[in-house]
C-alpha cells in the first residue's frame, strides 16, 4: 500500500510498504481522510521532534524513522480482531491517536495523556493516516455515526481545543480571549461557542480573521497591530479584562498580550506548542494572580466532542479548505502550509 514516511527534515516520500496485519484486540481501517497537523508540518521543517530520531526508538513502539506520519484521520472498519466488541464492520470511526504504558503513576490515574512514554499513532510509528490502511487497538477507535467522513477527519483536532476548554474550567457566560486563528485557535473557538461563552479572537492576518467571522465561531475579532488588544478587551468587557484566555500562536507577543487582557485572578491556558523557549512577566503572573496552566492533546474527549458535532452544535465543512490526494501531499500539502498557510485552515488528503 501506499504511505507517506518521514525520512528527515524536507524528506517525506510517498512509498510503497506492507499492509499491517489484524491480531487480537485491534481493528482494522481504511483510511479516509487524514489532516495536515501543525505538527506534521513542524516535523517537515525542523524534525525529528516527537518522531524518534534513528538510533533512538521509541520506548513503545520500537519504531525509528523513517515512520508513516498523520493522525488526524477518518476512516471505515474493514476487520476485527479477536476479543473486539462494540464495533462492527463498516463503522465509520475516528481514532484516538495514542501510545502509552498503561502502567506508570499517571497512566494508572486515567491520565495517560501523561503518560511517561507517551507517543503518538503517525509521529511515534504504529503506522499513520496518511496511507491506505491501519490497524490500532480497539480502545482507540471511536464511531462517529453519520458525520461525513471528511467532517470526522478533524475530531482530532476539535478535540484539542475540547481538552483545553476542560483545563480552563471556564463555563457558560464567561468571555474568553484566543490568540491565533489558525486551525486549532478557530476550532477551540467553535467549542467555546457550543460551550455557550462569548468568544474573542485575536489575529493579524485578513484571510483568517475572515474566516473567524464567517464561521460565526468569534463575537468579536481583533487585529493587535491595528488596534491595543488588552484595551480593546476591557472596553468589550466592562473594564474586567477576559475571563479565560488561550494562546494558539506561540508567539510571544501574543502571550505577553494575554497576561494584561485577563481579568485579575483569571486563567491563560497555553494551547500551542513553542519551537523555542517563551519569556513571561512573572511580576504581571503574581500581582494579578494569574493562573497559567498548559494543555497537551486530549484524555476522554473524543465521546464529547463527536456528540458536540453529532448535535448540530458545530459545523466542521467550513474549516476544511482543500483535499488532495496523497501523491500531492509535499507540494500541495506542505508547500501550501509553508508558502500560503494564511490562507489555509485544514487540508485533508485522500490516501
Amino acid at each position: 500500500m501506499k504511505a507517506a514516511r518521514f525520512h528527515g527534515p524536507k524528506d517525506i516520500r510517498i512509498e510503497q510498504i506492507p499492509e499491517p496485519q489484524l491480531h487480537p484486540g485491534a481493528v482494522a481501517i481504511d483510511i479516509a481522510w487524514c489532516g495536515i497537523c501543525g505538527t506534521d508540518l513542524h516535523e517537515y521543517l525542523e524534525g525529528p521532534i516527537f518522531i524518534p530520531p534513528h538510533g533512538h526508538p521509541h520506548p513503545l513502539t520500537h519504531e525509528q524513522e523513517p515512520v508513516t506520519m498523520g493522525h488526524e484521520f477518518s476512516g471505515i472498519v474493514t476487520a476485527l480482531g479477536e476479543g473486539v466488541t462494540g464495533l462492527s464492520v463498516g463503522d465509520h470511526v475516528v481514532v484516538e491517536p495514542y501510545f502509552v504504558c498503561g502502567e506508570c503513576r499517571q497512566c494508572r490515574a486515567g491520565n495517560y495523556q501523561l503518560c511517561v512514554k507517551m507517543g503518538f499513532i503517525g509521529l511515534a510509528g504504529g503506522g499513520g493516516g496518511l496511507s491506505e490502511k491501519i490497524v490500532v487497538d480497539h480502545r482507540w477507535v471511536h464511531p462517529v455515526g453519520d458525520i461525513p467522513l471528511d467532517e470526522a477527519a478533524l475530531i482530532e483536532p476539535l478535540s484539542v481545543g475540547h481538552h483545553a476548554f476542560v483545563r480552563s474550567e471556564a463555563k457558560p457566560g464567561d468571555v474568553a480571549l484566543v490568540t491565533g486563528a489558525g486551525p486549532i485557535g478557530l476550532l477551540l473557538a467553535a467549542v467555546l461557542k457550543a460551550q455557550g461563552l462569548t468568544v474573542i479572537i485575536s489575529e493579524v492576518t485578513e484571510a483568517r480573521k475572515d474566516k473567524a467571522r464567517t464561521t460565526g465561531v468569534a463575537d468579536h475579532v481583533i487585529d493587535p497591530s491595528q488596534e491595543d488588544l488588552p484595551a480593546r478587551v476591557r472596553q468589550l468587557t466592562g473594564g474586567n479584562g477576559a475571563d479565560v484566555g488561550f494562546e494558539c500562536t506561540s508567539v510571544n507577543a501574543a502571550l505577553d498580550q494575554l497576561f494584561d487582557a485577563i481579568k485579575p485572578a483569571g486563567v491563560i491556558v497555553n494551547v500551542s506548542i513553542w519551537g523555542k523557549p517563551a519569556t513571561i512577566d512573572m511580576q504581571k503572573l503574581v500581582l494579578k494572580e494569574i493562573d497559567l496552566r498548559g494543555t497537551i492533546a486530549y484524555v476522554r474527549d473524543h465521546p464529547a466532542t463527536i456528540k458536540l458535532v453529532q448535535e448540530g452544535k458545530i459545523d466542521l465543512k467550513p474549516f476544511i479548505t482543500a483535499r488532495i490526494g496523497l501523491d500531492d501531499l509535499v507540494e500541495d500539502g506542505f508547500g501550501t502550509l509553508i508558502h500560503h498557510k494564511d490562507t489555509a485552515v485544514k487540508i485533508l488528503v485522500h490516501p
